[in-house]
């Protein structure tokens, strides 16, 4: 395990956190060799998610769509945008739980900073990421979707769910090492959030309960990026909500970090 050769826990905590994010060579290569490994000998490589998404997407919005008659135009990009980017979410909080598992020979065995192990997931998930963000960007141009400068947003938008994904990962990594009842368990809130999250279908349809989703941080995560790719501008409670998110949990992730970070390889 990496440690610093300062005395204080949090100052090594840090200097672990800064010391992964310098690797940045090391785990870009190592998370493009899981993707390498996960695929091998397959001809469509990760593209096979990509098409089994465009499938979801195509059945789920004539299904959907002619259920709550919606019309295709707008559904349709809503609902691919929001299915790639969910995957992602639940993708990041289910291999959380496993990280420092899955990687119980390396981290006993090789002297690496434990943020480096999150790293390498958070960038593994982004590269399927983008090969299912292609889906979208096919619906747009047939549906002629055009965000103009506001899909700008959804740069800081990307970047802001990657800070809380990055924080999550950490913070389920070290709670289901050290209790292995975990994961099951987060596996079935992640399938629980998925249906009371609009993914699939639009918050308009909650009418005057439409409030109830400020009280799901994972609406406002999804809802700053969907929205700008949408052409249209996230509430200004979406951007408060998802910082405030970033905030609290970074920073009790953090305070955990420090405390029990070098439990972590007895743990396991």
């Amino acid at each position: 395990m990496y440690d610093s050769n300062d005395g204080s826990e949090s100052a090594r905590a840090w200097g672990d956190l800064v010391e992964g994010g310098r690797r940045w060579r090391l785990w870009s290569q190592l998370g493009w060799h899981d993707i390498r490994k996960r695929y091998r000998r397959s001809v469509l490589g990760p593209f096979w998610l990509t098409l089994s998404m465009a499938v979801m997407v195509a059945s789920l919005g004539l299904i959907y769509g002619t259920l709550f008659r919606l019309d295709l135009h707008g559904y349709l990009p809503f609902l691919a945008i929001g299915l790639a980017t969910w995957t992602l979410i639940a993708s990041v909080v289910n291999e959380g739980c496993i990280t420092f598992i899955e990687l119980e020979p390396l981290i006993k065995n090789v002297r690496i900073p434990m943020s480096l192990h999150i790293l390498r997931a958070l960038w593994r998930n982004l590269i399927i990421y983008a090969h299912n963000s292609v889906i979208f960007l096919g619906v747009a141009l047939i549906f002629g979707v055009w965000p103009g400068t506001t899909g700008l947003l959804a740069v800081a938008g990307l970047l802001l769910l990657l800070v809380n994904a990055g924080w999550i990962m950490l913070l389920l990594g070290m709670i289901c090492t050290r209790f292995r009842d975990v994961p099951p368990i987060i596996a079935s809130v992640v399938q629980l959030l998925f249906f009371v999250t609009p993914v699939m279908w639009k918050p308009e349809l909650l009418g005057e309960r439409k409030y109830l989703m400020t009280l799901n941080p994972f609406y406002h995560l999804l809802e700053i990026i969907r929205a700008p790719l949408l052409g249209q501008v996230p509430g200004w409670e979406s951007w408060a909500a998802s910082l405030l998110f970033a905030l609290a949990g970074g920073t009790f992730t953090f305070v955990c970090f420090t405390r029990f970070r070098k439990r972590i390889a007895y743990w396991l």
